[in-house]
């Protein structure tokens, strides 16, 4: 096992400059640690930093001194202390703010976020996930998943964070009982079906007495993983950045001279090169790149031929365009969305409710603009993850907004770019941080396969019309635009020369023609009635059978996880 000592060995074998090349060879996987309050967060750490021979001298001595002082684990060190700093969270026994540790093994470099529990704090783990590439939560063997904790992973979800390890913690507590664990493991396993996420690891631990944190528990026999540390050490973690579209948001121009003028920007996205043609948003000026500069080298270092996300520029264009903070350039040929009209999944960290038509400032990549929160499109549900209606979020509540702003932005899904796909919502009174939001596509973008196929619904079966009615008013509920369209609603107008057989071939093809129309203009329609309808959209058919209030909830649940 990796320790201080060994680096030190290293050191003096192979000099400084062989050490830090090493060094920096070595990846870097960015994580953090989440759950419910007074799961062993703080302790986790703590023990693994400990029984890794991690923690300096001084440190250990200043451990021992601060457990005597205001440890709760009676004669034995309290782990926790070595990541709890703040006087109040030593005092109180909890984690209040996001304390990040660095640390190093031989196979990989660590930044760690120890978020705090408690779910008024939830706003500060939000914050520390955002940075994150893998997230381990937490969960008290003893007690099970509580709401707190299935709101982190569905924070850690939307942050767009694809590992997840779920240390099963306290099992001492229970005996070391394996039925234990997998009660936690079904139970979280159920409930992550939902999330997106591509890896869930399931290990049980001890962290006070250190069991499966760095060293393999010989009191649970029946677990053959990895520790929690070989976890860490050997998960895979790809190249989250995006090198395809190419974003440099402006952060300032820069003139120290008649013969130069240069903007300067941290790359969001993309990989830049001397002489590619570019945009420049929200203007539609284009121009191609002429030089550009890094901070890397000399102070007086030539401009380099290319440079990549995430790397902080200065870049010169051919043609002299009026650029400035907070406008973007793009490559020309594949730009962002050019939008006011918004839509994004929040997460609500003021006290006072978020209502319909509030006004705030949103900063998005480096630009800040007047906006309003123009609908609330639904509530998640933290115990099912099920859309609820409401007129309002609450501090910590998460949800889907519309927005409108004063201009437009420059702007990417939360899923294909974190930096120009993230916001901020601020006060204008207060300039207090009260929503970190995601964006998504609208309902109306371009959508493909199952979206589609979502959007056309074909109800067939006597229950068919009132099963549509109640999916309409479900679906209009998320703030989803459709339309029902049913042989008593064409009979009186488009049909009225067809009363013999208001669901014959006639009526049929006059329905599919407006629900093809609808169809495209973006909207969900819900065919009912119509037996013999078979578009060339191909429908989410559905036959209602008996009570069409069950027919409507289980279609409103397909398509509420369809969405999810």
């Amino acid at each position: 096992m990796h320790d201080l000592d060994t680096d030190a060995g290293r050191l003096d074998e192979i000099g400084l400059e062989a050490f830090l090349t090493a060094y920096r060879a070595r990846s870097v996987l960015r994580f953090l640690t989440c759950g419910s309050v007074d799961d062993g967060k703080s302790t986790l750490i703590g023990r693994m930093l400990h029984d890794a021979r991690l923690v300096f001298d001084d440190h250990l001595a200043a451990l021992e001194k601060d457990s005597a002082r205001y440890g709760t684990t009676g004669e034995a060190l309290d782990m926790a202390l070595l990541v709890d700093g703040l006087k109040a969270e030593r005092e109180q026994g909890i984690t209040i703010d996001v304390a990040w540790r660095y640390f190093s093994t031989a196979r990989r470099r660590f930044i760690i976020a120890d978020c705090p529990g408690h779910v008024q704090y939830t706003r500060n783990m939000a914050t520390g996930a955002s940075h994150c590439q893998l997230a381990v939560i937490l969960v008290d063997a003893s007690a099970g998943l509580m709401e707190q904790t299935r709101r982190h992973a569905f924070i850690c979800s939307l942050l767009g964070i694809k590992h997840l390890i779920l240390a099963v913690n306290k099992m001492d507590l229970v005996g070391f009982d394996e039925a234990a664990f997998e009660a936690v493991r079904r139970d979280f396993t159920a409930f992550a079906g939902r999330l997106q996420v591509d890896d869930v690891q399931f290990i049980p631990v001890s962290a006070r007495s250190g069991d499966n944190v760095v060293h393999r528990s010989e009191r649970m026999p029946w677990y053959t993983g990895a520790t929690l540390l070989g976890a860490l050490e050997t998960v895979h973690i790809a190249n989250h950045e995006n090198l395809i579209d190419l974003r440099l948001p402006i952060q300032r121009a820069l003139r120290p001279s008649a013969d130069f003028r240069g903007f300067a920007g941290t790359l969001a996205a993309g990989i830049l090169r001397v002489g590619a043609e570019v945009v420049a948003l929200p203007s539609g000026q284009r121009s191609k790149v002429a030089s550009i500069y890094t901070p890397e080298g000399p102070v007086d270092a030539p401009p380099v031929e290319t440079a990549q996300a995430p790397q902080a520029v200065v870049i010169t264009l051919e043609d002299e365009l009026d650029l400035t903070r907070g406008d973007m350039i793009a490559g020309a040929h594949n730009t962002p969305h050019l939008d006011q009209r918004l839509e994004a999944m929040v997460v609500w960290m003021n006290e006072r409710p978020l209502a319909p038509g509030g006004r705030y400032l949103l900063k998005h990549t480096t630009q800040t603009v007047p906006a309003a929160v123009s609908q609330i499109r639904y509530a998640v549900d933290m115990g099912s993850l099920r859309r609820k209606p409401t007129g309002a979020l609450a501090l910590n509540d998460i949800g889907r907004v519309a927005i409108t702003t004063d201009s437009p932005l420059a702007w990417d899904p939360y899923s294909r770019n974190r930096t120009t796909g993230a916001f901020i919502l601020i006060d204008r009174l207060t300039c207090a941080t009260v929503a970190a939001g995601m964006l998504v596509d609208r309902p109306s973008a371009t959508r493909g396969g199952q979206d589609q196929a979502d959007r056309w619904l074909h109800l067939t079966g006597p229950e068919a019309p009132a099963a549509a009615r109640l999916v309409a008013e479900g679906l209009r509920r998320w703030g989803r635009p459709c339309q029902v369209i049913s042989p008593a609603l064409l009979a009186a107008d488009l049909n009225c020369d067809l009363s013999a057989d208001p669901a014959g071939p006639e009526a049929t093809r006059r329905a599919l023609a407006v629900a093809r129309l609808i169809h495209e203009a973006g909207l969900t329609v819900i065919v009912a009635g119509f037996e013999d309808m078979s578009p060339q959209v191909a429908p989410l058919t559905r036959a209602v059978e008996g009570n069409p209030n069950a027919a409507a909830e289980a279609l409103l649940q397909h398509l509420d996880g369809a969405a999810q």
